[in-house]
C-alpha cells in the first residue's frame, strides 16, 4: 500500500474510533460542546446520546415461564394456538409500560411453554395476574345514535370537571365508564369453534371465516338478523380487532370478515380470534425476579471485572511486546469502542451472559495479536527487514487466526440457534466480537504497524524485539 493511501487509512481508522468512542460515552464530548458554545457564538450540536439496552438481570425485572394446556386443542392446531396466545400476551405486557418486553414460545418434548421476560417491571404480581388470564373474545353491537350522544356528553362533562366533587354531581356519571359506540351481547368466544383464512373467489382478497357451534349459530343468526346495516364489533381483551358491517341476516353458523387485509394481517386476525375462542389455559411454573438494586450491583461488578481484565491485558501486551504492545493496546481500544457502539446501534440487549461473551471476544482479539506479533519477532530475529517481517508475520499467522475464529464463530451460531435467551445473548455478543476482532487484527493492527515502517521508529530495534 502506498504511503499516502496508508495515511488515509490510518486517519479513517482513528475517525471511526473517535465516533464509536463518543457514541459509547458522549459525556466528555458534550461537555466540550457546552464549553465552546459558551465561549463563542457557535451553536454546536450535542453528540447522540443513546443508552445501552440492559436485560432484566442488570436492570431488574421478571423472568416468567408458563406451561400451556393444549389438551382441548385438536391435533395439528397446537402451533397456531400458541402463536395466537403469544400475540394476546404481547398486547397485555405492552400495556405495562415495559421497555422491549420479550414474549416467546418454546416446546420441550410434548410440553408447550410461554416465556415472558419483563425488564424493569415494578409490580411483578400484577403482571403475573394480567398475563395469566385466559384471552377473552366478545362481539358487541352498535349503539343507537341518541345513546352514543348521551354517553359522549357524560364523558365530556367528566373530562371537563375540575374536582372529584364536581364529577359526583354529574347526572348518570356511571355512563362515562362505558364504550360510547358499542355495547356487549351474549355472543362471546366460547361459542366460536374456529376461524380460518380464505380468499374471495371474485376479488382473490383474503378474508377471515368464523365457524360457530350450535348454540353460537343461533345467537349469531339472531344478532345479525336484528342489526342489518349496522356494525358488529369484535373485541379481544377489550381491544377492538374488527368492526364489519352486517349486510344481511347470516344463517348456517359461518360468517366472514372482509376488508383491506394483507395475507399476513388476515392470518394474524384469525390467530387472535382462535386465541380468544379456543381457551389455552397457562400455568406459571417458574418465576425469577431480580430487584433493581441487585441488578445495579451485578452491572457494577461486571463493569469492574471487565475494566480490570482489560487493563491487565493492556499492561501485559505493553510489557511483553513493547512497541507492538502499544499498537495492540490502541487497536484494542478502537475494537472495544466499535463493538460497544454496535451494541447500542443494533441494539443488543446486554445481560450478564452477554457481557461475558463480549469479554471472551476481547480475549480472541488479543490472541490474534499475539499470534501476529510472535511471528513478527521470529522474522526479525532471522535478520529480515522490518517490512518483510510485517508481511510474513501477518501472512503466516492468518491461517491460525482464521481457523480459530471460524470454529468459535460456528459454535456461537449453534448456541444462538438452539440456546435459550441467556445463551442467545452470550452467543450474539461473542459473534459480533469475533467478527470485529478479525477486522481489528487484520486491518487495524496491520495498518498501525505498517505505518511505522521507514520511520525513525523502525531504527530503534529493541522496541520491536
Amino acid at each position: 500500500m502506498k504511503r499516502k493511501n496508508l495515511r488515509f487509512v490510518i486517519f479513517l481508522i482513528l475517525l471511526i474510533g473517535f465516533f464509536a468512542g463518543n457514541l459509547v460515552y458522549p459525556a466528555y464530548f458534550n461537555k466540550g460542546v457546552d464549553f465552546v458554545n459558551e465561549k463563542t457564538s457557535f451553536n454546536l450540536p450535542y453528540f447522540l446520546e443513546r443508552p445501552f439496552n440492559l436485560g432484566l438481570d442488570l436492570q431488574g425485572g421478571a423472568h416468567l415461564i408458563y406451561r400451556a394446556d393444549l389438551s382441548e386443542i385438536e391435533e395439528g392446531d397446537e402451533e397456531s394456538s400458541m402463536r395466537g396466545l403469544r400475540d394476546v400476551i404481547e398486547r397485555r405486557v405492552n400495556m405495562f409500560g415495559v421497555r422491549e418486553p420479550v414474549v416467546r414460545t418454546e416446546q420441550t418434548g410434548s410440553e408447550h411453554r410461554l416465556i415472558v421476560e419483563l425488564a424493569g417491571i415494578k409490580d411483578v404480581s400484577e403482571a403475573i395476574k394480567e398475563i395469566g388470564k385466559t384471552p377473552y373474545l366478545e362481539f358487541k353491537i352498535q349503539r343507537p345514535e341518541e345513546e352514543i350522544k348521551k354517553i359522549k356528553d357524560v364523558i365530556e362533562k367528566v373530562q371537563n370537571a375540575t374536582s372529584e366533587e364536581e364529577i359526583k354531581k354529574i347526572e348518570n356519571v356511571e355512563l362515562a365508564q362505558k364504550n360510547p359506540n358499542f355495547k356487549s351481547t351474549d355472543l362471546t368466544g366460547k361459542y366460536l369453534k374456529s376461524s380460518e383464512v380464505s380468499f374471495d373467489q371474485t376479488t382473490y382478497q383474503p378474508r377471515v371465516l368464523l365457524h360457530f357451534n350450535e348454540e353460537g349459530k343461533e345467537l349469531f343468526t339472531e344478532l345479525t338478523g336484528d342489526h342489518v346495516d349496522e356494525r358488529i364489533a369484535i373485541y379481544i381483551d377489550g381491544n377492538l380487532i374488527s368492526a364489519p358491517t352486517v349486510n344481511e341476516k347470516i344463517t348456517g353458523g359461518t360468517a366472514q370478515i372482509t376488508g383491506d387485509f394483507s395475507i399476513d394481517e388476515a392470518k394474524e386476525l384469525a390467530r387472535n380470534l382462535n386465541a380468544g375462542a379456543l381457551p389455552v389455559p397457562i400455568e406459571l411454573i417458574s418465576e425469577q425476579t431480580v430487584g433493581p438494586t441487585l441488578g445495579s450491583i451485578s452491572l457494577q461488578k461486571s463493569l469492574k471485572a471487565g475494566m480490570y481484565g482489560f487493563l491487565a491485558i493492556l499492561i501485559f501486551m505493553i510489557l511483553f511486546y513493547k512497541m507492538l504492545g502499544v499498537i495492540a493496546a490502541l487497536a484494542l481500544l478502537i475494537y472495544v469502542a466499535v463493538v460497544l457502539a454496535l451494541f447500542k446501534l443494533i441494539p443488543v440487549t446486554l445481560t450478564l451472559a452477554g457481557i461475558g461473551g463480549f469479554i471472551l471476544s476481547i480475549g480472541m482479539a488479543v490472541d490474534a495479536n499475539i499470534l501476529i506479533f510472535s511471528r513478527m519477532k521470529e522474522e526479525l530475529k532471522s535478520k529480515r527487514t522490518f517490512g518483510e517481517s510485517v508481511r510474513e508475520g501477518f501472512s503466516r499467522a492468518w491461517p491460525s487466526i482464521r481457523d480459530s475464529n471460524f470454529t468459535t464463530l460456528l459454535v456461537a451460531i449453534i448456541l444462538f440457534t438452539f440456546g435459550t435467551s441467556f445463551v442467545k445473548g452470550f452467543a450474539l455478543t461473542l459473534s459480533i466480537g469475533i467478527v470485529i476482532s478479525i477486522f481489528s487484527a487484520v486491518f487495524v493492527t496491520r495498518s498501525l504497524v505498517t505505518v511505522c515502517a521507514d520511520t525513525f521508529l523502525e531504527k530503534i530495534k529493541w522496541i520491536w524485539k
